[in-house]
């Protein structure tokens, strides 16, 4: 007899935005499971990414490279999901089709539009705080700019890691342990997320809650959908990356507009 899982009910997919006959890797044991202990190995793999990121540099007085601190940032959880699923911890990625680099660059643009859409209504209801990275790209240097969106990318890889591995892990949690409906644990588990990823950026926008939750947490939980779709990791962090570089090049016009007058 075949030990496979059937996919889920419909009723219990997202018929608009998943495809048929797919599913969300561990949660239900495929193509391994993950005990609630393995998910604390790999949360605690996403704390000391997070730290290494943000704090590594600072700590090391500068002796570990930015570079080095935004790879780890997402080889560290990868380690962690490795020890515990195995060589299923590509399970995240997949093969990339020629039509996957179509939805990076549509979720990309939706997200561009979604932002400046929220971007708008921020601006009527509190004084915002502006990115520094998307302001600041257009003084970099050009060598020193092939750097910044180098780096920049391999930050989102790491952003997009830390976000789906702690969204992986509230699925199991709800919809296993919690016997919760597979819809409303993906919702929540997107809506808990969203809102920790947008205090990941608080000191970014001076801790403006409604400009991290508006901004930051809607933009999250776009750059979701990809993922949700899809079930491949590279192709949410391809539409991530697509999108802060249109960002960047959007500050470095500006500083060259500036500039020119």
């Amino acid at each position: 007899m075949s030990n496979a899982i059937s996919p889920p009910a419909e009723a219990e997919r997202f018929s608009w935005l998943e495809r048929k006959d797919d599913d969300f890797p561990y949660y239900r044991g495929q193509p391994v499971g993950i005990s609630s202990q393995g998910w604390l190995i790999v949360l605690v793999g996403v704390a000391l990414g997070f730290s290494v990121l943000y704090l590594g540099v600072e700590f090391t007085g500068g002796a570990l490279p930015p570079m080095l601190a935004a790879l780890l940032f997402w080889a560290i959880p990868l380690v962690a999901l490795a020890l515990v699923a195995g060589r299923h911890w590509t399970a995240l990625f997949r093969p990339l089709r020629g039509v996957d680099f179509l939805w990076m660059i549509g979720f990309a643009i939706l997200n561009l539009v979604v932002t400046l859409v929220t971007g708008s209504l921020i601006n009527a209801l509190t004084d915002a705080t502006a990115n520094t990275a998307v302001t600041g790209a257009g003084q970099h240097g050009s060598s020193d700019l092939l750097q910044f969106f180098v780096m920049t990318g391999i930050q989102l890889i790491g952003e997009e890691v830390t976000s789906i591995l702690p969204f992986l892990a509230l699925l199991y949690w709800f919809s296993g342990k919690g016997r919760m409906g597979r819809k409303s644990a993906i919702v929540l588990a997107t809506l808990i997320v969203a809102v920790l990823f947008a205090f990941e950026h608080g000191a970014t926008y001076d801790w403006n809650l409604i400009q991290i939750l508006l901004g930051v947490g809607v933009a999250r939980i776009i750059l979701f959908l990809p993922y949700f779709m899809t079930k491949n990791l590279a192709v949410s962090a391809g539409a991530h990356i697509l999108n802060d570089w249109m960002f960047f090049g959007i500050g470095i016009l500006a500083t060259s507009t500036a500039a020119a007058q």
